[in-house]
């Protein structure tokens, strides 16, 4: 009798979990403003979402309210804590304002989801499109990653970002997660409707973890509450210079030098998915031996091997740069290689790629 209540209690345990376990599709954000978006420049909406339930979420299909959609979603099963996302391209064919909306039919609701974008399609420059060329959502910038070439240890060196509201609120320009290192001041601190200013950043060298190369990630808040995600990610890169202020006289008179075949690559007509190499000849035409003390790769589009880092007067070694081509679409700005050398003359190189897909 005893074996059977415990039977039947798992059993009853059994559908209990059962029915309690059910997947929960959370999105970021279900509404978007794009501000103003140019005529006939199709544009696309990103709703990144995250299933917080206990079982794989599945949507079976995602609907537009006009024709002048196009959406995609993640396909595959989303299991507990995965995420995925729902894009829609808008024509932009009609001048004007706009809202629109999708559907979202899933196995975490018996009613779709519904999604939002609003905008206006305008026929001319208004939306700073070509003075700011980087959009984060209706915000634009004139630069999409930072740079800091070339400081020196005790410098506050200055970048400057400028920043335009096209949307039809008022914005506050932040940069979030910014490191003890760096300072962000926006000027004005909130800018109108169709408005622009700045953001000023401010490096101090004294807090750098390290000479050589750093890199980091700060990301733009676009609306109040926004979170950090690839796609408001600003790359900042620092090149922090080697103290030569001891160098000995002997030291001073007989430098190693640093001589490139060349600081700039083209791969041009790269098919999607290619893989291609081109080599540059690193020569050491002073006098003492030639360290290459850091080097970095600013790009997942690219693979750099080096065969040697200490080369002896005279020598050379050769730097195999690789474009992979599957890559180039997710990258931000121009893919280089960095390179920090004991040279006095040339303490910091930079190699840039230029790459482009058939």
């Amino acid at each position: 009798m005893k074996k059977r209540i415990l039977f039947l209690f798992s059993i009853m345990l059994g559908v209990a979990l059962t029915a309690y376990a059910q997947p929960k599709i959370t999105f970021d954000r279900e509404k978007q403003d794009l501000g103003y978006i140019l005529w006939r420049n199709p544009t696309t909406v990103t709703y990144q979402f995250t299933n917080t339930g206990d079982k794989p979420l599945v949507i079976s299909n995602v609907t537009a309210s006009c024709g002048c959609i196009e959406v995609d979603w993640t396909k595959h099963p989303i299991p507990a804590g995965g995420k995925g996302t729902v894009s829609a391209v808008f024509d932009a064919e009609a001048i004007g304002h706009f809202y629109k909306e999708v559907g979202v039919y899933c196995n975490a609701s018996a009613v779709p989801v519904y999604l939002e974008f609003n905008g206006e399609v305008t026929a001319d420059a208004k939306n700073y499109s070509f003075t700011h060329p980087y959009g984060f959502g209706s915000v634009r910038l004139n630069q999409e990653e930072i740079e800091f070439e070339n400081v020196n240890k005790g410098e506050r060196p200055e970048f400057t970002i400028l920043v335009a509201n096209t949307s039809s609120k008022t914005y506050t320009p932040v940069l979030m997660h910014l490191p003890p290192y760096l300072s962000a001041k926006a000027t004005p601190e909130v800018l109108g409707r169709g408005k622009n200013g700045k953001i000023v950043v401010t490096l101090d060298t004294d807090k750098l973890p390290k000479l050589g190369i750093t890199r980091t990630s700060v990301y733009l808040s676009r609306f109040p509450g926004d979170k950090v995600g690839s796609d408001n990610e600003i790359p900042v890169s620092i090149a922090l210079l080697p103290d030569f202020s001891k160098m000995t006289a002997q030291q001073k008179n007989n430098p190693p030098q640093l001589s490139l075949s060349a600081t700039q690559l083209e791969f041009a007509g790269l098919k999607p998915t290619q893989k291609k190499s081109q080599h540059i000849v690193i020569t050491n035409t002073g006098k003492s031996n030639l360290e290459i003390q850091d080097m970095q790769v600013n790009s997942i589009a690219l693979a750099v091997s080096l065969k040697k880092t200490v080369l002896k007067p005279g020598e050379s070694t050769k730097m195999k740069i690789t474009v992979l081509a599957e890559n180039l679409s997710r990258v931000k700005g121009t893919p280089r290689v960095l390179m920090i050398t004991n040279d006095p003359a040339k303490s910091s190189v930079t190699i840039r790629v230029k790459a482009k897909l058939l």
